[in-house]
């Protein structure tokens, strides 16, 4: 019998073995040609709209310029009629010949007018694709950078955002692509049935009756691939996630000191296995479908050929007219499939297209609300009251009635043990993160009442978690802002970033990173050193420092902590460290423990206090003392 551990599911891969995806069944089962027809009209508004929206001039002349190709495309087989007549005409040969001869000059004017037509459609089809790609990047990462930081902490928001980057963007085109295809073959069925018609009503029935089974299998088709993405996308982002870190260069010295290379392929090897069955089964069902679909198409074409061969046999045709109408049947049933494809694959890319649509809106109801309230430009005195704030799913709250005080010009520090709170306290007072209750105040002012973007112009902050990009070392700094070379120069030497500068082939202009030609790389202290010149370089009146410390030497911490004064004479520090001997001089000290704040004081009214502070930094400075 085996134990309870062997028993318990695999916390990581769980919810991926039970085939989860399975239960997706149900809203794939619920989609026929009903949702098509109802939701078609919208995906061709939304394809236009998209269009528009992206450039109304390329719109307008690839639906438009489609469309009167196959006004003339029908003139053409209307011509093809004249053409037969002439031909199959009792008399000599060339006689025929030269009666057919007008006919042929107009079908062959008319074929040239539909191609030039086409090709000036297609310039303008090719011209919009990057235009449309431009409209919905740019709004998806304008709404992702927008929306509250609390957002990244769900992992439903990160599956909407994958979904949304990966196959809602790339399906926008696809769509607008695809309706313009649609009215393209719409355009030439709409001449080959017209001729059809007036030829004979009867073969426009059936004709149409044929194209029956391959519209159900294009819609069963559509449905099937996209509910599978669908319930995939979670496998496909844990596994992307892992192949990243098998071969990305940041992780492979650990990887291999650690020997976790079968640990980690056992579990790629996994999550791939999970995705190759459902995707296997997906592709079965699909085959399946297009067996069947063919079968009864073939099945029907028959039955139109029976037709036409009665009609001739029954003298109800002429032979011209036949030959003609045999060429508009052909075209019909090209177009046929061209528009079944085009509907098919709007129908599949507008459910991807939705999921881009389905973030946009999730994302707009994350905004933050409109300041009602201009942001101080100083501030006397920061505030916090009885702050809560529990981050999304948290059983527990990360601050609970939280409240500090910060005046202008001072070192303020906040210590404690990991998880007590200190670095979302600091995310809090950035403008970060809004808590649930309790505020923040600039003076008067509340930072519920102010603009998120203006008030973090006025915060700089060195992260714990800083990021390393791949830009040059100025622009590391710079962060986008304007460019200022004293300050630059000032910022460098006060971090100690200088001393990293000066040993780089093109100093301010080295590339860091080594993935491009001529890149560098730096260690963790010397990224760190960067980082601490982001935040002094931005001229703010609030400088948040969180474990700035962390990856420096003991000479540049020393440096660094040194020149905190000089750095407060004409800002404000705020301090988050584990290193506690680095704050002693700190003009208040707030110490948290789950998330409240357990004492306050200086260094030397906490030391006699006998608490929590003096327990940690006589601990921390028994290791000094051997």
């Amino acid at each position: 019998m085996g134990t309870a551990q062997e028993t318990l599911p695999d916390e990581e891969t769980a919810e991926l073995t039970s085939g989860y995806w399975e239960t997706y069944n149900a809203r794939m089962a619920s989609v026929g040609f009903g949702d098509v027809a109802r939701r078609f009209p919208g995906l061709v508004g939304q394809a236009v709209r998209l269009g528009w929206s992206a450039s109304r001039l390329d719109t307008a002349a690839a639906l438009g310029l489609n469309v009167v190709a196959g006004v003339f495309a029908g003139f053409a087989l209307f011509a093809t009629t004249g053409v037969l007549e002439a031909l199959f005409a009792a008399g000599p040969t060339p006689e025929r010949v030269k009666a057919a001869l007008p006919s042929l000059i107009l079908v062959a004017l008319a074929t040239a007018a539909k191609s030039g037509l086409s090709i000036a459609a297609g310039w303008a089809q090719s011209r919009l694709e990057p235009q449309v790609d431009q409209v919905v990047e740019v709004r998806l990462y304008d709404l992702a950078t927008q929306v509250e930081l609390a957002a990244f902490d769900e992992p439903d928001f990160h599956d909407q955002l994958q979904r949304a980057r990966d196959r809602g963007v790339w399906s926008a085109w696809q769509l607008v692509n695809n309706v313009i295809n649609f009215v393209t073959a719409f355009a030439g069925i709409a001449a080959a049935v017209t001729v059809v018609g007036l030829l004979n009503p009867v073969l426009l029935v059936v004709v149409l009756l044929a194209q029956a089974p391959g519209a159900w299998a294009a819609v069963r088709s559509a449905r099937i691939r996209y509910v599978t993405r669908f319930a995939l996308v979670d496998s496909y982002r844990r596994k992307y996630i892992l192949a990243d870190l098998i071969a990305e260069r940041r992780t492979a010295a650990e990887l291999r000191s650690f020997t976790m290379r079968s640990f980690l392929l056992a579990r790629v090897s996994q999550l791939a296995g999970y995705v190759r069955r459902a995707e296997l089964a997906a592709a079965r069902r699909e085959t399946t479908t297009r067996v069947v679909a063919s079968a009864m198409g073939g099945v029907a074409t028959a039955g139109v050929y029976a037709s036409l061969g009665v009609l001739l046999a029954t003298g109800t045709l002429p032979l011209s007219v036949a030959g003609t109408a045999v060429l508009a049947i052909r075209s019909a049933h090209g177009s046929l499939q061209q528009l079944m494809f085009a509907v098919n694959q709007c129908y599949e890319d507008g459910l991807y297209f939705s999921d881009y649509l389905a973030f946009c809106e999730d994302a707009l109801s994350r905004l933050p609300p409109a300041g009602s309230a201009a942001v101080p430009p100083e501030f006397s005195r920061i505030e916090v009251r009885g702050v809560t704030f529990s981050y999304p799913g948290a059983e527990e709250p990360a601050l609970r009635d939280v409240s500090v005080e910060i005046g202008r010009g001072e070192v303020v520090a906040l210590v404690g043990e990991n998880g007590s709170g200190k670095t979302t306290l600091a995310k809090v007072l950035a403008g970060l993160y809004r808590p649930s209750s309790g505020s923040v105040r600039w003076d008067s002012v509340s930072l519920a009442d102010v603009d998120g973007e203006p008030l973090r112009e006025r915060i700089a902050v060195i992260a714990q978690d800083h990021a390393n990009w791949p830009l040059t070392v100025r622009q590391n700094i710079t962060m986008g802002r304007p460019l200022d070379e004293a300050l630059l120069v000032s910022a460098a030497a006060s971090s100690g970033a200088d001393t990293v500068i000066s040993g780089l082939a093109r100093g301010y202009d080295t590339l860091l990173a080594r993935e491009f030609k001529d890149g560098a790389e730096l260690s963790g202290g010397q990224w760190q050193r960067i980082a601490a010149a982001r935040g002094f370089y931005r001229s703010a009146p609030l400088l948040i420092m969180d474990e700035p410390t962390a990856a420096l030497d003991a000479r540049a911490e020393y440096a660094l902590f040194s020149s905190l004064r000089t750095l407060a004479a004409d800002r404000t520090v705020l301090i988050i460290t584990h290193r506690l001997a680095s704050v002693r001089h700190a003009d208040r000290i707030y110490v948290l423990g789950h998330g409240s704040v357990v004492e306050t004081g200086t260094h030397a009214s906490l030391m006699a206090l006998g608490g929590q502070y003096a327990e940690l930094y006589t601990l921390q400075a028994s290791q000094y003392d051997l």
